[in-house]
């Protein structure tokens, strides 16, 4: 029989907000020879909890500080309490039905006269003891000693629309008590923190921040009294790797404080911001970049137009030929830095047309890899590659840039892997960018070089900024790489490691159009009889350009503006052959210029010239019917075939 009492006797926690229920269980349990713990709410519990361990757990269902339904989801997932009985009381249990599996709870006695609650707790004990299964699981106690009330069911329904929008919400809700501790997180406020509810709920508030954003955090919870206090977004703490702004609510209670905290995730707000700074940023510098491009071709053009002309006359074994060959090649040097700003500026793109990007990589990589002996290269190229529409040339561009940087990352030598493939918009899902629907042509350039640090990475497409001391480059060739690739409506990214190389990866949209096959010019200066009407704001460009026309035997008129261009038109339409338009006046830019024109004669033969092309505007005249375009500086033998395609109608 004593063997029978001992093993009736149990170690029980009670838990309830209410001082007289404390009282009546208390008295009810000791009296039947139960050693018995009390807690006043689920915060109170876990600290008890701590130092000891039930065998059976009695908790209110609501109450503030954590209340009993989360109480019994963190007992459960505490290893030393696995196999705690756990009991709730429930005075809601004829308005709400209780939610066995979300509480986890063993069972349920709901609230009533205390003396049949006295009555269903020794049953609830007794069938425990002798492991009977007459006390079906989940099944709620002493509903037939409790009524409804419509007080309790209103009152529920109000914690029903609280609890969606609570869990709804985007921001992070939690709730402090007095000594800073968590006894409420929303979904958001979990997810934000990025630890387990069980482990968030009852933790020190100032444990889940980084020791650094801490003392501000104090501070600030301890400033908190009458008044809100808060973080501000443009100096957030930091969160679980996340920029966090807060704002701390005080709440009073019956005298008790507690805090209510809004947390806001500004982590993705800033990025876009500091994106849009960036772009705005790189904007105003491709502004500027295109312009002093277009200026500096300008004056390209008239120092290659001059050797032009001085090596037309001049035999080879002369001692000046050479110094002219080497103003020429040097020139060519400028024309490609220029090149280089253009691409960044996106304004350089000017004969597009379907081309092979395997066939590209494969021709450019060739010729590199004749310079770059130290470098192994690797193609991977797909067989069944759709064509790009793109500027051959700038898309070359792009590929030397990318062989060079590459090479440089490996001074040692190393491997160079190249590889394409047709993908589509699906494929670079994850990606900061947004593209847009649709197939695209892949081209990756991986290398097996020192690679980049994050830092080194944010910074690689700015112009001028480079990692080669001072003399060894621009850092134009990989901001260039990307206004080229952005130009065309394509996308970028880099990923790479310190010390195990970098990887470029290119999205190119794809074409259904058939490849273009690229047409070999002669080698040789055409002469011509035509007249022709050179039209250019640059005085020192207009008269390089007529002596250039003069001396392959062309009949000229000039002017320097888009109105003195219609005049002169208009008054020796019948004569004219050909007009050379720049795009970039003052007043009347070329494209209105051209309109102009064809209003005169629809028949009327232009060739567009500029050092640059504004947003693709040259491509837009093209369109409307101008019969081809030169970009500056070009050289005699360029000009001179340019010249004879229109005018023997080949441009076709």
């Amino acid at each position: 029989m004593a063997e029978e009492v001992n093993r009736m006797k149990k170690k029980i926690l009670v838990v309830d907000n209410h001082p007289v229920m404390l009282k009546f269980m208390t008295d009810l349990l000791r009296k039947e020879g139960h050693e018995v713990w009390t807690a006043e709410d689920g915060l109170s519990a876990l600290d008890l909890l701590k130092t000891c361990t039930p065998d059976v757990i009695f908790t209110d269902l609501i109450m503030p500080r954590i209340g009993g339904g989360k109480l019994c989801q963190m007992v459960r997932r505490w290893p030393k309490l696995k196999d705690v009985y756990l009991v709730i009381f429930s005075a809601i249990a004829t308005e709400e039905k209780a939610d066995f599996p979300q509480s986890e709870a063993d069972a349920c006695i709901a609230k009533g006269p205390f003396d049949r609650m006295e009555k269903n707790i020794r049953e609830v004990l007794s069938q425990l003891d002798q492991k009977t299964e007459a006390l079906q699981p989940k099944q709620v106690v002493g509903l037939d000693d409790v009524y409804p009330r419509q007080i309790m069911k209103e009152l529920l329904s109000v914690k029903r629309h609280f609890e969606v929008t609570l869990n709804s919400m985007e921001e992070g809700i939690v709730e402090v008590t007095q000594d800073g501790r968590i006894v409420y997180a929303n979904p958001a406020a979990v997810a934000l923190a990025g630890l387990p509810e069980e482990r968030l709920l009852s933790s020190p508030l100032i444990d889940i921040f980084y020791e650094t954003d801490r003392p501000r955090i104090k501070d600030l919870f301890l400033s908190t009294d009458t008044f809100p206090q808060s973080v501000p977004e443009d100096s957030p703490v930091t969160l679980n790797g996340k920029e966090i702004s807060l704002s701390f609510l005080p709440v009073v209670d019956e005298g008790a404080k507690t805090l209510i905290l809004l947390l806001n995730d500004v982590s993705e707000r800033r990025r876009i911001e500091a994106q849009l700074r960036q772009a705005q940023k790189m904007e105003a510098i491709a502004t500027l970049a295109g312009g002093i491009a277009h200026d500096f071709n300008n004056l390209l053009m008239v120092i290659e137009g001059n050797a032009s002309l001085m090596l037309l006359d001049l035999h080879p074994e002369h001692p000046n030929f050479g110094r002219l060959k080497s103003i020429e090649k040097q020139v060519q040097n400028g024309s490609r830095l220029t090149s280089q700003l253009l691409g960044y500026a996106r304004k350089g793109r000017y004969e597009v047309k379907p081309i092979s990007l395997d066939l590209l990589v494969k021709e450019t990589s060739e010729v590199f890899g004749r310079t770059r002996k130290e470098i192994t290269i690797h193609r991977n190229l797909a067989q069944d590659l759709s064509p790009i529409e793109a500027d051959e040339g700038q898309i070359e561009q792009v590929l030397m840039n990318l062989f060079v940087n590459a090479a440089d990352a490996m001074p040692g030598g190393g491997d160079l892997f190249l590889e394409t493939a047709n993908v589509t918009h699906e494929d670079l899902r994850g990606k900061v960018y947004q593209a847009k629907p649709g197939h695209y042509v892949l081209l990756a350039v991986k290398d097996t070089g020192i690679g980049m640090d994050q830092k080194t990475m944010e910074r690689i497409f700015d112009p001028f900024f480079t990692t080669k001391e001072l003399g060894r480059g621009t850092g134009l060739g990989l901001a260039s790489v990307y206004g080229i690739v952005k130009g065309h409506g394509g996308y970028i990214d880099v990923e790479s490691e310190q010390g195990k190389g970098a990887t470029f990866k290119i999205y190119l949209p794809a074409s259904s159009k058939d490849v273009q096959e690229t047409v070999r010019t002669s080698d040789q200066i055409m002469k011509g009889t035509e007249t022709i009407l050179l039209v250019d704001d640059e005085a020192m460009v207009l008269e390089t350009g007529q002596n250039l026309l003069k001396a392959m035997g062309y009949r000229t008129f000039t002017a320097r503006s888009g109105e003195e261009a219609l005049q002169v038109y208009e008054t020796y339409r019948d004569s004219i052959d050909l007009v050379i338009l720049d795009l970039v006046m003052p007043h009347q830019g070329g494209g209105e210029v051209f309109d102009r024109l064809k209003e005169m004669d629809r028949e009327v033969k232009v060739l567009l010239s500029s050092g640059y092309c504004i947003n693709g505007e040259a491509m837009k005249i093209v369109d409307r019917g101008c019969r081809g375009f030169i970009q500056k500086p070009f050289d005699l033998m360029q000009f001179s075939q340019s010249l004879r395609t229109i005018l023997d109608g080949k441009e076709d």
